[in-house]
């Protein structure tokens, strides 16, 4: 559309951390092409630490979703100050990749330029007059970073280079980390690291068969931190997990339930020799860091939410058993619908990424 280079982007993304997570590639392809562009980004501001250290980002605007619990004037105004900080910053395009139509008058109203995707509830004239160009919608067969980046088109880049998911650690995240780790009586010693739990109940896997898996990390002399979110339920599961494990004399077990920021967990799966998770959040995590990783994944849309990493072994229920269709799943279900996946094939995957 345009081949004037770009000096100002903003990109928007208002949705959870996972998806913010996978945003970044989008930035990392315009810094690649147009290092001395500026990119901020817009997201909600619970998941702004994901993105906090990330150093191709320049500024990261919020958005509260607790303005609307003030009171309609007080909302507006929040709205009416984020909105004229942005369009002070006089983008030449606006990135849209949220669905909202908030995130889309942004989109019209502080660039230049403006593109966004196209979506089935978002099939209409106003969507498209909001948006310069819209990015075909590439199918369930295409990973999400590749559908975002879908958006960049009108920017005409060239072919070649595979833009990374990107997150960065401070030196801060990691000294509270390893200082939390010391607590316990860690003295630097390597760790298998694994995050159990979902903010989706129905995308983990049973308790026993973790537990079972990481007594066999354990019998076999491995060393393991355990993780939770500050989630109750999470927090639970993993104590249960937790509770049918018996350390060898001489293999510890670190656990960390529910006293870790998004940065510090970010820490202690950078500092694994092997992350062992779900499809969650820290999945993502673990791949935009570049760790080897063992993820399990049942009914969600495998090829478009599978890690993004060369270093990712996906073990999915689907391979052993039935599953409901993606777009049947009730979020709130409290089914694990992953244990169709049997232990012995996770052991396997894991041997394998830890023999390198």
């Amino acid at each position: 559309m345009t081949s004037k280079k770009p000096e100002r982007i903003l990109i928007i993304k208002l949705r959870h951390h996972g998806d913010v997570l996978l945003t970044t590639p989008v930035a990392d392809r315009i810094k690649h092409d147009y290092p001395d562009c500026t990119v901020d980004m817009l997201v909600y501001q619970e998941t702004a630490d994901i993105l906090r250290d990330n150093r191709q980002i320049n500024r990261i605007f919020t958005i509260d979703r607790q303005w609307k619990k003030q009171g309609l004037r007080r909302q507006l105004a929040h709205e009416r100050a984020l909105l004229a900080d942005l369009k002070a910053q006089r983008y030449d395009w606006v990135f849209n990749l949220s669905d909202q139509w908030r995130a889309a008058a942004v989109a019209k109203l502080c660039g230049r330029h403006s593109g966004g995707l196209r979506y089935g509830k978002r099939d209409n004239a106003l969507w498209r007059f909001c948006h310069s160009v819209l990015g075909e919608d590439l199918g369930h067969e295409h990973h999400i970073v590749e559908h975002n980046l879908a958006v960049l088109r009108p920017l005409r880049l060239a072919d070649g280079y595979r833009p990374r998911v990107r997150m960065e650690i401070a030196p801060d995240s990691r000294s509270s980390l390893q200082g939390k780790l010391r607590e316990q009586g860690w003295r630097g010693e390597p760790y298998v690291l694994m995050h159990p739990g979902s903010r989706w109940v129905f995308k983990c896997w049973e308790n026993d068969k973790a537990a079972e898996l990481l007594q066999r990390l354990l019998d076999n002399g491995r060393h393991l931190v355990l993780t939770a979110s500050p989630d109750a339920g999470e927090q639970a599961m993993l104590a249960d997990i937790a509770g049918h494990l018996k350390a060898p004399e001489g293999v510890q077990i670190w656990l960390l339930s529910g006293c870790l920021s998004l940065r510090e967990l970010a820490a202690a799966i950078d500092g694994a020799e092997l992350f062992i998770g779900v499809d969650s959040v820290p999945m993502h995590m673990a791949a935009a860091l570049d760790k080897p990783q063992v993820a399990l994944f049942g009914p969600s849309w495998l090829n478009r939410w599978r890690p993004y990493s060369e270093r990712a072994e996906v073990v999915w229920a689907g391979d052993f058993g039935d599953l409901p269709h993606p777009d049947s799943i009730d979020t709130n279900d409290q089914t694990r619908l992953l244990g169709a996946i049997p232990v012995d094939a996770v052991w396997r995957a894991v041997q394998k990424q830890l023999a390198g």
